[in-house]
């Protein structure tokens, strides 16, 4: 009999909020697989977990997921923490997760703090549909590539940042998306000193001119609004005549009824409007 792995989510800040249940798992596992097995111990000393814990982290996750497998073949039940969070959640975890599923393995995850989440819930931005970046790469061709779909998302958007890079990511995601969209930028999240700005990113960004960043950072980007999708699309036909836009709509085998319809929405107006403008043109 295979053992399982349990996904243990612990504190991001607040020992208090491990929850019962993780703190039980944690207790009956037959080994504990940590990010950082010194910043771990602090953890579980407090909560008087005594079991055998090894290493698993970024530099050695498919050895070690390897390994792991083993043992949970073995019958072993292995408990996977991170440092704070939710393991797997821009983390090395997920490629134990996907070596168990392949394998067979039972893996359950037990639902507590993550950081992601947690901002978003503060932020004061639309919740109801939001994406998660993790953190923006630091590779020219990815990064530009995050930020160009960013543009065009209408969704809220949540990204980890460290200290030393908020300022750059702050003015290239302005460049992107331009100044006036909405951001909360949340740090010590769940701690004594948390910490939540909230405005546009324009004035995030001469925030930031005086203030130094420091601790890990979740920023949460308001989307694209109807609004701002609207006046783009209407902006587009501002510098072509409404013959060369019945043209283009006519070649493509539509109707002048049905040309002038599309032409009202592309401009924003009704169809007689644009029939009476037509006329006048004539």
């Amino acid at each position: 009999m295979t053992g399982t792995l349990y996904i243990c989510a612990t504190p991001i800040g607040n020992l208090a909020d491990i929850t019962f249940r993780t703190v039980e798992t944690l207790k009956n596992a037959d080994l504990i697989a940590a990010e950082d097995t010194r910043h771990s111990r602090i953890l579980l000393d407090r909560f008087d977990i005594h079991v055998p814990v090894t290493s698993y982290h970024e530099h050695n996750k498919y050895e070690k997921a390897e390994l792991l497998v083993g043992k949970l073949f073995q019958g072993m039940d292995v408990a996977l923490i991170t440092d704070a969070g939710t393991p797997v959640i821009s983390d090395p975890g997920e490629v134990l997760v996907k070596a168990c599923v392949d394998a067979g393995i039972p893996v359950t995850s037990l639902p507590g703090p993550c950081a992601c989440i947690t901002a978003l819930t503060v932020s004061g931005l639309p919740a109801r549909r939001f994406c998660f970046e993790g953190f923006i790469p630091q590779a020219n061709k990815e990064r530009k590539e995050v930020l160009e779909r960013l543009r065009q998302e209408t969704r809220t958007t949540i990204f980890y940042e460290a200290p030393h890079h908020l300022k750059q990511t702050l003015s290239e995601l302005e460049k992107s998306v331009g100044g006036g969209r909405s951001i909360a930028l949340c740090r010590e999240l769940t701690k004594v000193y948390e910490d939540i700005w909230r405005g546009s990113l324009e004035d995030a960004i001469a925030y930031y001119k005086e203030a130094t960043p420091k601790g890990e950072y979740v920023i949460v980007v308001s989307g694209r609004s109807q609004d701002e999708i609207e006046a783009e699309k209407t902006k587009r036909w501002e510098n072509i005549s409404l013959q060369d836009h019945l043209q283009q709509y006519l070649s493509k085998g539509l109707s002048r009824k049905e040309a002038m319809k599309m032409m009202a929405s592309d401009r924003g107006c009704n169809k007689r409007e644009i029939y009476q403008l037509l006329l006048e043109e004539d």
